[in-house]
């Protein structure tokens, strides 16, 4: 009995050896009877089985090492790095999302993060001169440390406290998930999350408009006309100025804009190029020469055409405007012209409008089908000429165009601030706005200030910076019932560049930075009349006229060392911007405040 026992011991044994060698034997059949993707779905899921993590992103690294080993068999693991940087680069650039601006700045992060991961590698190999640094590249920092472990200690114990230290030093630990998945992150990882936080910020800031805000009313070869989006579409704490809205005129050199009226009444600034202007009421028509930097205002229902009469120079006009018939809504009529774009003329009953011009419905006919370029169209240089000459015939008039750039109202070596207001031109006393233009130099800044009454949507022409503005904190109605302390305050900051719009409410501080180069917007004032500009610093500060009392109970210091403060910036209104560094050290400073 004993030795059948001892016998059947034995037959098991042999029979599960058989077992596991054929199953050893079948895994590897499997690595070679499987095609390339099969093999890394196997390579994949026994790395799935790994634990702790350390463990399976080693196990994932020798699968891709695997992978490329059946191509390169004597690849440099340096070449190889900067191949895989490649291939991020072009994932990346093929996920830019959007058009445009959008996505010229996403194509232009993924620039950068290659730039930035093909620098990164000599700095690391000129810190460990061994050279070890060509096998663990620095950005793979991590599978540099489980690497690492392994050269350095001995035995199975130590090797894995040394991973676990990585692992936790690194933070590695991630969900297990498709590992395709992870390799399309890849691109996503460090240049598209900074991009999309941007772009969040910047969709969640309530008073930011990029290019793109713009809709389309009309457009041809020759030029086309552009309206903001409704203020209220982008955040109810714009409702204030809701009833206003900004349009945007575009028209190639020697080229007209058909006759037209608005329902709203409209302020004009020219901000690039020449044109001459005609606008006609029942019983009064009037012509202006226009060039850069004029304003004018045009009532609502005014038919107005113009030419753009330089010979090469594109004319770009920014508009501020305010419907008469519905709150924020306006519409655009074309009273003179045929099908394109379609005449108010062509939408009346024919027979109506035969019996009014008292013409053959066969001229009707004829008349109303021959234009069909377009609202803006080419004129021939002769049309230019005369055009441009019944400008000329008209001369000054008290209603007629405001030299904006003619004098400025603050100007230093830093930037120059140009204003007009409804004091200034009594065009502008009815819709009670003023128009504004801030110029300010590379480097430089305009000083903290505020406005008493107006609302000022800024419109960047030109050049690049950012701004700084302070506004209440936001608190949802759940917050505002638990909240006792007191009010409390939030910078919003927001880099701006040409196009971009800007709305600064009456009462918030702002700082209006230039970045690297000259940093020019267009302001368009709501609630002009009687509106203060209150300076924060430099010279001529409002600080600087507190009485000594009250100097020293607001800021707890003696009042002549708060004088002093004060009274240290040698400029007014416009200076020096911090450098990089002096940023840094003045966030720290704030940080260890308590700020």
């Amino acid at each position: 009995m004993k030795l059948k026992t001892k016998h059947l011991i034995i037959f098991i044994v042999i029979l599960v050896g058989c077992c596991l060698t054929s199953v050893s034997w079948a895994k590897e059949r499997e690595w070679d009877l499987h095609p390339k993707k099969d093999i890394e779905r196997l390579c994949e899921k026994e790395c799935e089985r790994q634990q702790p993590y350390f463990e399976e992103h080693l196990c994932r690294r020798k699968c891709e090492e695997r992978e490329k080993s059946d191509h390169h068999d004597h690849i440099n693991v340096r070449d190889d790095d900067h191949d895989y940087a490649k291939e991020e680069y072009d994932r990346c650039q093929q996920r830019c999302p959007g058009t445009g601006k959008q996505q010229w700045e996403c194509q232009q992060m993924c620039k950068d993060e290659y730039e930035s991961a093909s620098r990164t590698e000599p700095e690391h190999e000129h810190q460990h001169p061994h050279g070890r640094d060509k096998r663990y590249p620095q950005r793979h920092d991590y599978t540099h440390c489980l690497r690492e472990c392994e050269d350095r200690e001995e035995g199975f114990p130590r090797q894995r406290q040394c991973k676990l230290r990585c692992e936790e030093e690194f933070g590695e630990r991630r969900e297990r998930h498709d590992h395709q998945h992870r390799d399309d992150k890849r691109g996503h990882r460090k240049g598209l999350s900074n991009i999309n936080k941007s772009k969040d910020k910047k969709k969640h800031n309530p008073y930011y408009f990029d290019s793109e805000s713009f809709e389309s009313i009309y457009s041809t070869q020759e030029g086309k006309m552009s309206v903001l989006q409704r203020f209220s579409e982008k955040s109810k704490l714009l409702l204030g100025i809701d009833q206003f809205r900004i349009g945007h005129y575009e028209a190639n050199p020697k080229t007209f804009i058909l006759p037209h009226h608005v329902d709203a009444d409209s302020i004009i600034y020219i901000r690039k190029g020449n044109a001459v202007i005609t606008l006609l009421m029942q019983e009064n028509r009037k012509t202006f020469n226009l060039e850069r930097g004029d304003v004018l205002m045009i009532p609502a229902g005014t038919t107005a055409y113009l030419i753009n009469s330089h010979d090469d120079e594109k004319l770009e006009i920014a508009e501020l405007l305010r419907p008469v018939n519905n709150l924020g809504h306006l519409e655009e009529f074309f009273g003179i012209g045929g099908a394109g774009p379609k005449s108010i003329f062509n939408s009346f009953s024919p027979e109506l409008l035969q019996a009014a011009l008292n013409i053959p419905k066969e001229q009707l006919k004829k008349m109303l089908s021959q234009q069909r370029e377009g609202a803006i169209i080419r004129a021939s240089q002769e049309q230019v000429r005369s055009l441009a000459l019944s400008g000329r015939q008209f001369g000054e008039s008290r209603d007629g165009p405001f030299k904006l750039l003619y004098e400025p109202q603050y100007l230093n070596e830093h930037g120059d601030f140009y204003e007009v207001t409804p004091n200034d031109y009594q065009p502008l006393q009815d819709l009670d706005v003023s128009v504004g233009y801030c110029n300010i130099k590379q480097g430089s800044m305009m000083a903290p200030h505020y406005n008493s009454r107006t609302t000022y949507v800024v419109w960047v022409e030109g050049g690049s910076g950012y701004i700084e503005m302070i506004t209440p904190q936001l608190e949802s109605e759940s917050n505002k019932k638990h909240s006792t302390s007191s009010k409390k305050y939030e910078k919003v900051r927001s880099s701006l560049s040409k196009g971009d719009v800007f709305v600064i409410p009456a009462g918030y501080p702002i700082i209006l930075v230039a970045s690297e180069d000259e940093f020019r917007t267009i302001g368009f004032g709501i609630n002009a009349q009687n509106n203060q500009r209150n300076f924060l610093a430099g010279q001529e500060n409002i600080i600087n006229q507190l009485d000594e009392e009250a100097m020293e109970l607001s800021f707890n210091m003696p009042a002549r060392e708060v004088e002093q403060m004060f009274q240290q910036q040698g400029q007014s209104y416009f200076m020096a911007a911090p450098q990089e560094s002096e940023k840094e050290d003045l966030v720290s400073i704030l940080d260890f405040a308590g700020f």
